[in-house]
């Protein structure tokens, strides 16, 4: 027996986005959210919810309150997870001199402030390196194991990298440094000979921890790394053991930056980690939270929105280890001057951005052609900074819903660059198809996000080679735009305890996507530009009633047109309810996503 495909939501077969609305629940998801409601006593909109994120009836009490100690397994079920805390453990007990080796985005930088701040609480002093971007690239490499072990290094710790370097790794057992990898990208079957290598996604890992981002494993390595120390008698007065649920802050920022699922032990992270950072007792993440002007409690997006791209600008565009460094920093003063600068280089990043996307879009326009054909985007140019082209890439994705990629092309005739992929189309195995073809020189990634190094001659070959190669599953994933719809609510209903009460399901992200409401056939009364290419909104129901909305960078897209086009119309609209804080007054609005016209969808597509 399957379940029956429910049908358009509200009619909705092609919407202003050429999208068809579905309800998320299928009738089997119909039936589990009503027995949600039953069991749990939960009202019926909070149970589809949970109902649609595929939440056994059995797992609701732990979705609505995760907590580590429930859903932390014991850390040794991760594959050498043992070899690594003893060898951790003996580095701490014998006060060697260790290193850090650490990725230059978010994750990488709160794993090496976490593992640096216990190894000093432990008494160590650390080395930390952060690679350059630009002058170094993605992971080891063997001039900076040279120099940290000529600075008296006898461990090496990576985090958030180190699963394929073998030939760093192969440098630093000949100059006597051991090597501990912390990591969770995806590998073959071949690994570096290493004293550890903790990494979920190792073929012999069975522990199903694959969805943790490096700064969750980095947490785990250290519980055990405190067991094992507390078992030698290790801890006492004038050395007491650190609070590690103290510092879920970094743990929370890392996991949803690196947009790692908001399921499972993840979702016990980020509910622990927001809780802490809205104690702001942390000099670092408080003086974060003052330069972003982030005065609300932080909410999970803030930390990938706000937060999390202030401390990537130093690895894009500025010194690498400054994130890590106002992590670990205790002095207000100083936090607040590298906050500064954090903020400054996020602003420069921004403009830098900028004006690499309207170039690409551009590029990509006059590729796509009128009659909009192409499976993927493909852009190049000199002159783009190596740093945003991740960035300019998932914009690409956004605009023309494809695959997209984005490369600097440098003076020595190589491009460099990333791809954004959408969903149901595994960019990674495209890209590591093409290396192993010998059409690129490196590359790799995972399904949605992907990184290659070509040769410039090169560029035209590669763009028809994914053409061909992606062409099936980009048809076959636009096809199948859908836009899936939680429940509808009216103009009266829209309202503070609706938000509340959806809340319970947070936080959201990947893995746990926030509630997507429809109010149907509302009268959209105002709409006019406000910011940057945003709509503000106000929606009218039958009954007078009147929602605040906010369509954000919909100017100049379908959206915009539908809503600029429809002034004083009825409209079917989804999208998120939010919370507008605005001089100390809160008030909720619509974040809409898409809109159509009741029983004319199509008309709405120019």
């Amino acid at each position: 027996m399957t379940a029956e495909q429910p049908a358009a939501f509200l009619g909705v077969t092609r919407s202003a986005t050429g999208r068809s609305w579905r309800d998320r629940l299928d009738s089997r998801g119909a039936a589990l959210a009503l027995a949600i409601a039953q069991r749990h006593q939960l009202p019926e909109m909070l149970a589809r919810v949970i109902a649609g994120r595929g939440i056994d009836i059995e797992a609701v009490a732990d979705f609505l309150d995760p907590t580590i100690r429930k859903l932390m397994p014991d850390p040794h079920t991760v594959t050498a997870m043992e070899a690594a805390a003893l060898r951790l453990t003996e580095a701490i007990a014998g006060g060697e001199q260790v290193a850090i080796f650490g990725d230059y985005d978010v994750d990488g930088a709160t794993s090496s402030a976490l593992l640096a701040w216990y190894l000093r609480h432990c008494g160590l002093d650390p080395l930390i390196h952060i690679p350059d971007r630009i002058f170094e690239g993605y992971g080891p490499n063997v001039e900076a194991v040279r120099a940290l072990a000529q600075k008296g290094a006898t461990l090496l710790v990576t985090v958030d990298c180190g699963t394929v370097s073998f030939e760093p790794f192969a440098e630093a057992a000949k100059l006597g440094m051991q090597v501990v990898v912390i990591d969770h990208h995806q590998c073959g079957d071949a690994l570096p000979e290493v004293a550890a290598l903790v990494n979920p996604n190792r073929p012999d890992d069975l522990s199903g921890l694959g969805y943790l981002a490096a700064v969750g494993l980095t947490f785990m390595t250290l519980v055990a790394v405190s067991r094992d120390l507390r078992g030698r008698g290790f801890w006492s007065d004038m050395q007491p053991e650190p609070d590690l649920l103290g510092m879920l802050h970094h743990v929370a920022l890392g996991t949803v930056a690196d947009v790692a699922p908001l399921t499972g032990l993840n979702r016990a992270f980020v509910a622990k980690g927001l809780i802490a950072l809205r104690r702001r007792d942390h000099v670092g993440h408080t003086a974060l939270m003052d330069v972003a002007r982030l005065n609300a409690p932080p909410e999970a997006w803030h930390l990938g929105f706000t937060l999390g791209p202030r401390i990537n600008a130093g690895g894009r565009i500025g010194r690498a280890d400054l994130g890590v460094r106002l992590l670990l920093e205790e002095d207000v003063s100083e936090a607040a001057r590298l906050a500064a600068e954090l903020d400054r280089l996020n602003n420069e990043r921004r403009a830098i951005e900028q004006a690499a996307e309207a170039q690409a879009e551009a590029e990509a326009l006059a590729a796509l052609g009128l009659d909009d054909r192409g499976a993927v985007v493909v852009t190049a140019s000199e002159g783009w900074h190596p740093g945003i082209v991740g960035l300019v890439a998932a914009r690409l994705k956004e605009k023309f819903g494809r695959p997209s990629f984005a490369i600097a092309l440098e003076p020595g005739g190589i491009g460099t660059g990333s791809g954004r992929s959408i969903a149901g189309v595994d960019l990674g195995r495209a890209v590591r198809q093409a290396v192993h073809d010998g059409l690129l020189i490196k590359g790799g990634g995972h399904a949605m996000a992907a990184g290659v190094t070509l040769k410039r001659e090169r560029l035209a070959e590669f763009r028809a080679y994914m053409e061909t190669l992606l062409a099936h599953d980009v048809a076959t994933a636009r096809h199948a735009n859908e836009l899936l719809i939680d429940g509808a609510v009216s103009a009266r209903g829209f309202n503070p305890e609706l938000a509340a009460m959806l809340n319970r399901a947070s936080p959201f992200g990947s893995g746990n996507p926030e509630p997507v409401i429809a109010l149907p056939a509302h009268q959209l009364v105002y709409a006019d530009e406000v910011g940057q290419a945003h709509l503000r909104l106000r929606l009218r129901g039958g009954d007078g009633s009147t929602v605040n909305a906010i369509a954000f960078r919909a100017v100049g897209q379908k959206l915009g047109h539908a809503l600029s086009e429809n002034r004083g119309q009825a409209l079917h609209v989804a999208g998120a309810i939010t919370l507008d804080r605005w001089q100390g007054a809160e008030r909720v609005q619509l974040r809409v996503i898409d809109v159509a016209v009741p029983n004319e969808g199509p008309a709405l597509i120019r």
